[in-house]
């Protein structure tokens, strides 16, 4: 059984920024002051950090358990609102390709797809709602469920234990993020890491964090089935190839010269082929 968590915000759907205007929404009505999510960085985080973070920025102290309650629910409350505007704004957007490649993998045998974001339950589902793309999805590990995002992805992975009524090999798990803080934390679960580059992610910050499978889009579908196992390449693809690089250093001799590790050994199997038929003449 393949597991594949895919996270929502840069990597299924741009909202436009909704959920962090619905936060500026809560922490005003909270604290009186604007643009709390200015000074902090959303991105990659989970909402309860976010959250956490934002009314300290607004109100100038932690939150308590009620406040932070409250701001939830203010948040939850306005995200609908925020989210229609960015659809009406047409800033609403689902990110190229992934549509085609979630109908390419829903249904298939031996294949549950799950979220593993750090939007809150009720948060996810709504900035879902507008793309149609929440039908492909029967579990997930959502930010509510911890401040941290390994803890987020091993709880999606349980959930869809429970469903599949079997235990799950965390090598047969796939996180597809769009920020290095997505690959962190497939790392720290010891899931596999794939990341899209027209997200919101840092593309430097994504490349030092060495994910398996780096692809701007879901355009091309290929390079995603090969890297889950789902389909050969024909020229034969192996761990320690670009696709699935070993190393940031085999990402980069690839960048310099545009040979993998494969390229390398058909050379040297070519040299020797040519050895062996010179020395027999």
């Amino acid at each position: 059984m393949k597991i594949i968590l895919f996270d929502i915000d840069g990597t299924l759907v741009k909202a436009g920024g909704a959920g962090a205007r619905a936060l500026n929404f809560a922490v005003h009505a909270m604290t009186g002051h604007k643009n709390a999510c200015d000074k902090v960085q959303l991105q990659g985080a989970t909402d309860k950090a976010n959250f956490e973070n934002a009314y300290k920025a607004g109100g100038g102290r932690k939150p308590t358990k009620g406040e932070l309650e409250e701001l939830t629910q203010k948040y939850v409350d306005r995200l609908p609102l925020e989210v229609l505007a960015s659809v009406k704004a047409k800033k609403y957007l689902k990110v190229k390709g992934v549509e085609k490649f979630l109908a390419r993998l829903s249904g298939r045998e031996g294949v549950m797809l799950g979220l593993g974001t750090g939007n809150l339950r009720d948060g996810a589902f709504i900035k879902l709602e507008p793309s149609g793309l929440l039908k492909h999805f029967a579990f997930g590990g959502y930010g509510c469920d911890s401040h941290h995002r390994s803890e987020v992805l091993q709880k999606a992975v349980q959930r869809a234990a429970k469903l599949a009524k079997a235990s799950i090999r965390p090598g047969d798990v796939y996180v597809i993020g769009d920020t290095h803080r997505d690959v962190e934390a497939a790392k720290e679960a010891g899931y596999h890491s794939g990341v899209v580059l027209d997200g919101f992610g840092d593309p430097e910050l994504v490349m030092r964090s060495n994910p398996e499978l780096m692809a701007k889009d879901f355009s091309a579908i290929k390079p995603w089935l090969i890297w889950l196992g789902l389909e050969k390449d024909p020229r034969g693809v192996r761990r320690g190839t670009y696709i699935c690089p070993d190393s940031p250093i085999e990402h980069a001799h690839y960048g310099r010269t545009g040979m993998d590790l494969r390229d390398i050994d058909l050379g040297i199997k070519k040299l020797r082929e040519i050895k062996r038929k010179t020395a027999g003449k």
